[in-house]
C-alpha cells in the first residue's frame, strides 16, 4: 500500500495543498498549448490544477493513488479519471500535452527517465509536456515517498534526450527560484 491509499495522508495532503494555486503553470503552458487541446494530468492529487486546466482545455485527470481519483469523480464526475503508475502509463489514450506538477520528482531518476520517454508514445504529433520539480540537488525519503531535487542544467539534459525544450526555467511557489518549470516538444 502506497502513503497515499492511506486515506488519513490524503487529507493530510489536502490541507497542505490549501491556498494553493497553479495560475503562473497555467499561464505559461498557454503559451505553448492552443485552447481545447487534450491534456492528461500525472498525479492529480486534490485536483486544484485540473480545475484550472478544464477550463480551457478536454482533460483526462490520472493519479497513482486512488482515493485521490475517488474524491475527484465525487466532485466532477463528467471529467475522465485513470489510475495510472506515472512509469508504466499504461493507457492506449493519446495526448496533446501531458502535464504534471511536482509528480515525477518522487520518482527515482532513472524511472523519470523511463516516463518521458514512454510519454512520447501517449503523445499525437508534435505533443508536449509540460512539467515543475523543485530545485535542488538532493535525494531524499520521508515514510514511503521519495523526493528527487533537480538543478536546470540537468533537467535540459534528460528532457533534451526525448523533446525538443521550448521553455525552461525558474519560478516561485515558497521561497524565490525554488521551483523549475518545463515545457518541451516531442521530437519527431
Amino acid at each position: 500500500m502506497g502513503y497515499y491509499d492511506q486515506q488519513e495522508n490524503v487529507n493530510e495532503y489536502i490541507k497542505q495543498a490549501k491556498g494553493y494555486k497553479g495560475t503562473w503553470l497555467m499561464n505559461k503552458l498557454n503559451e505553448y498549448l492552443s485552447e481545447g487541446a487534450s491534456v492528461l494530468e500525472l498525479g492529480i492529487g486534490p485536483g486544484k490544477d485540473l480545475d484550472i486546466l478544464k477550463e480551457r482545455y478536454k482533460v483526462t485527470g490520472s493519479d497513482f493513488a486512488k482515493p485521490f481519483l475517488d474524491l475527484y469523480k465525487k466532485r466532477d464526475p463528467t471529467i475522465p479519471l485513470l489510475l495510472l503508475n506515472a512509469v508504466t502509463l499504461e493507457t492506449d489514450l493519446r495526448f496533446d500535452c501531458i502535464y504534471s506538477n511536482k509528480v515525477l520528482y518522487h520518482l527515482k531518476k532513472k524511472d523519470m527517465i523511463k516516463s518521458l520517454e514512454k510519454q512520447t508514445d501517449l503523445l499525437n504529433p508534435h505533443g508536449i509536456v509540460a512539467h515543475s520539480f523543485w530545485k535542488g540537488e538532493k535525494e531524499e525519503d520521508y515514510l514511503d515517498l521519495h523526493f528527487v531535487y533537480y538543478k536546470k542544467s540537468e533537467l535540459r539534459a534528460i528532457f533534451s534526450k526525448f523533446y525538443r525544450i521550448l521553455f525552461i526555467g525558474y519560478y516561485k511557489e515558497e521561497n524565490a527560484k525554488d521551483s523549475i518549470f518545463v515545457v518541451a516538444r516531442k521530437n519527431s
